[in-house]
């Protein structure tokens, strides 16, 4: 009896070699399938007899045939045993693991399994696909008709191999996306293109068989993950063809959109499981096994929702059985081990008899038509959604379990800040006013309210040694939609690279064009990855400010440098931090304003797009040279070059009042407000503005303003207690200036405060804490300004004179406002005073 050439059944009670036939269970286009008892071992078997077409390659049956003993050798409870590949009677067939139970497909759709235990049916299969990848096999065709739940729970992974087999057959024409196309011949390069439609891979969809390995057997697994979240397919069109261009194209939506309940935790997996790119996919099965093993245990111990999403449409599930009712097998069993549906080999070879013109037209089409058609489907839907034209980046959650590392999560942050503040059309939230929500758990939607953002990006990092793993999200905070997420897992090495690349990714998303003028997405700063991290520890220093702050950021951008002698970005960080030295009395302005301008100037000469060192050499001229035409012109110069950096209009408000220019100032003030809306400094600063344009009023509001950001923010109350004392206020001035100087104890809110006493007739307490401030200037450097207010409302003409002019030879930070600020407007008619303004005119420097 030749089967193989009658496409007869094998009736039931025959024997074919030493199997004796019990009944069909299942057909297909890759053959029957019967459950058999080995009379030999007297045991139940699966019995698959392989089509005549697929085994008449001899070629092709060999290779399969040593396949097919490498996956016999694996032994792993959760992979189907392969007892026997063998011919008998002319009929090639293979006998393998009878499993009584259902296909994971009739557990998620049937059944409405929990999630809980479908996670730890994947799980289980994870730990055996990772048997199997580490003895070097790939499925090739993972889906959820080829996981077999037993009776006992227990999953079993069904056909390494067989997927192989078939490579390079003819493929029929089909128009369901339910069924795969197992093979799709490509004109255009070689390769072919195999797997099931909907869980195959972006290399397999593009028949990039050189490239398959292991990773696109996880890709495949992500996506029967999404399946059992959700009840639905990740990719799903109504065409192969658009499924294909869905799988190569166009992200998996949130499992949120179909279950509101999924896991975050199990999103992420997800995510990084459905990369496009399969560098950026999780490099092993086992990974995933692990993780998943994690999040059952948190589901366990939180007590979390874990049913599944509600049961499909009525359309759909009648779409579904209408699939399953063309293909279905005789006698099917719930015991058997081949699924209800056949695999997408079998549906392909079983209809390429009935399809052949549409076989040809997909295969000599298909890949420009996912190239173009697919292409502008992907952008029209794209261009479809809200504009984008703000974005705040939220401090990145640091999971590494050490502080230490705060620096690359926060680092981060402010690389992708300082990168995306580049788009001239993109308004991008300041470091700033996001590191005050930097752990803490803020509600997306409130956060955009407060900083005025269309949009929010979050994610977090975790080092482990030399692996890097970053885990990014942006959200559209006006619907609170999930426009973008994405998984990075690099070497620590890559950083550099790794946020140039979120970054042009981002700006992607947003649907923003790139000019000539915005390359500083993807521009390389420096290739250094070591000189790039002491730049970020450089950042994260800085941005305390404070003195020793201030003093390790010196440090770590000096050691940027000596490792990448040409890094523009760490020149403007050192100028940008010596430039403030003098405001937190870290360093004598002799001394640190020279090193600033030098910094500058070679951050310039490195690259002259940089906003950065010409704000920082705004602020040396106008605070230090005094020379306030340069000054304006390097402001503006910065504004130009980066119309989003708020530091720039923060520091020229500061400045335009020393040339009689309020109004700008105070303009530029407000500007850098909107730029940065909770940066305490800024708002503060305002204040200081209008306090030298004698707007007290309007100053203590601003203040008030400044502390609703941040309430123990010494410098706003500082602020508020000038205006009150200038205004006449004792009472409140004393009140806001010694919360300053307890929050504070610094040189600057005592000698204020000792000013305030003086004024408020209290002159025992004033006079004692200018005692202590002399005292301190003998061993440490005190700003002349701090002592003179103090010396004045004391009624010391002469001590205040004496140390105005000591400021003056020392180029302190405050003598720059000597002629605007009302401080002194005692000493406007002492002959000195002028004589103290001519001085400094004479000092100017270029």
């Amino acid at each position: 009896m030749n089967l193989s050439k009658m496409n007869k059944e094998l009736p039931t009670g025959s024997t074919l070699s030493h199997y004796r036939i019990v009944s069909k269970i299942g057909a297909g286009g890759m053959g029957e399938v019967y459950l058999a008892q080995d009379t030999k071992l007297d045991r139940k078997v699966a019995l698959k007899i392989l089509p005549a077409e697929l085994a008449a390659n001899r070629d092709r049956m060999e290779r399969f045939v040593r396949e097919a003993k490498s996956a016999a050798a694996l032994n792993h409870p959760n992979i189907a045993h392969i007892y026997e590949i063998g011919e008998s009677d002319n009929v090639n067939f293979i006998a393998m693991e009878f499993i009584d139970g259902v296909t994971l497909r009739e557990k998620i759709h049937q059944e409405r399994t929990e999630l809980r235990k479908l996670l730890r049916y994947l799980q289980h299969a994870a730990e055996g696909l990772a048997k199997a990848h580490a003895a070097g096999i790939v499925h090739r065709d993972l889906k959820p008709d080829n996981i077999m739940i037993t009776r006992d729970g227990h999953a079993k992974i069904l056909d390494f191999g067989l997927a192989k087999l078939i490579e390079q057959m003819p493929m029929s024409g089909v128009d369901s996306s339910e069924v795969a196309t197992a093979v799709m011949p490509q004109h255009s390069s070689p390769g072919a293109i195999m797997g099931t439609v909907g869980y195959m891979s972006p290399e397999q969809a593009q028949g990039k068989t050189n490239e398959i390995d292991q990773r696109s057997d996880i890709f495949s697994f992500g996506c029967i993950l999404f399946e059992a979240a959700t009840g639905k397919k990740p990719f799903e069109g109504d065409s192969v063809i658009k499924s294909l261009h869905m799988v190569v194209y166009e992200p998996a939506p949130p499992l949120a959109d179909f279950n509101p309940s999924a896991p975050s935790e199990l999103q992420r997996i997800v995510r990084r499981c459905l990369a496009k790119d399969p560098d950026e996919r999780y490099q092993s099965i086992k990974e995933v096994a692990i993780e998943l093993k994690d999040l059952r245990r948190e589901l366990e111990g939180a007590g979390v929702d874990t049913t599944t999403a509600p049961p499909p449409s009525r359309s759909t599930a009648n779409a579904e059985a209408t699939r399953s009712e063309s293909v279905a097998p005789t006698n099917s069993s719930p015991s058997s081990l081949v699924q209800t549906r056949p695999s997408s080999a079998e549906y392909v070879v079983t209809q390429a008899k009935n399809h052949k013109l549409a076989t040809a037209i997909i295969g000599v089409l298909l890949v420009g038509v996912i190239s173009t058609v697919g292409y502008f489907a992907f952008v029209s839907r794209e261009s479809s959604s809200q504009q984008i034209n703000s974005i705040a980046v939220l401090p990145f959650e640091n999971h590494s379990g050490s502080a230490d590392t705060d620096f690359l999560s926060d680092g981060l942050t402010d690389s992708l800040i300082y990168r995306l503040s580049q788009l001239p059309n993109l308004k991008v939230s300041p470091t700033t006013s996001v590191m005050r929500y930097k752990g803490k758990d803020t509600n997306v939607a409130q956060i955009a309210k407060e900083l005025k953002v269309d949009a929010v990006m979050s994610g977090r990092l975790v080092q482990r040694g030399d692996d890097l793993s970053i885990s990014v999200q942006l959200t559209d905070s006006r619907t609170e939609k999930l426009i973008w997420a994405e998984q990075y897992d690099r070497k620590l090495a890559d950083l550099l690279a790794t946020q140039r690349e979120i970054a042009t990714t981002i700006s992607q998303k947003l649907q923003l064009k790139l000019s000539g003028q915005e390359t500083g997405l993807a521009k390389k700063y420096t290739n250094d990855n070591e000189s790039y991290q002491l730049y970020l520890k450089g950042r994260f220093n800085w941005n305390k400010r404070t003195s020793d702050g201030l003093q390790a950021a010196v440090q770590y951008y000096d050691q940027a440098i000596e490792k990448d002698p040409g890094f523009a970005l760490a020149y403007a960080g050192l100028a940008e931090t010596y430039v403030i030295f003098g405001a937190y009395g870290s360093l004598r302005p002799a001394e640190s304003m020279p090193r600033a301008k030098a910094a500058a100037l070679r951050a310039i000469e490195l690259d002259g797009s940089l906003a950065e060192p010409h704000a920082a050499l705004g602020a040396y001229y106008g605070a230090y040279a005094w020379n306030y035409e340069t000054a304006q012109r390097e402001m503006r110069k910065a504004t130009d070059l980066n119309p989003n950096y708020a530091t720039a209009w923060h520091w020229t408000g500061n400045f335009l009042p020393i040339v009689g220019k309020n109004d700008e100032a105070i303009a530029a003030g407000k500007r850098a407000e909107e730029l940065d809306p909770l940066s305490a400094i800024i708002s503060a600063d305002t204040g200081w503005d209008l306090i030298l344009a004698r707007r007290y009023d309007d100053a203590i509001e601003q203040a008030k303003k400044a502390l609703s950001i941040d309430p123990n923010f010494f410098y706003a109350h500082y602020i508020m207690g000038v205006a009150y004392d200038l205004k006449g206020m004792h009472a409140e001035a004393l009140a806001s200036l010694r919360k300053a100087a307890e929050l504070y104890p610094d040189p600057i809110t005592k000698g204020i405060l000792a000013t305030a006493l003086a004024r408020a007739g209290q002159r025992a307490e004033a006079q004692k804490l200018l005692d202590e401030l002399t005292a301190m200037s003998r061993s440490r450097y005190v700003q002349g300004y701090y002592l003179a207010t103090a010396q004045l409302a004391l009624g010391d003409k002469d001590g205040a004179i004496a140390s105005l002019d000591r400021d003056v030879n020392e180029r302190g930070i405050y003598m720059q406002w000597l002629a605007v600020n009302p401080e002194f407007e005692g000493l406007r008619s002492d002959p000195r005073f002028p004589a103290l303004l001519k001085k400094m005119e004479s000092m100017k420097l270029d």
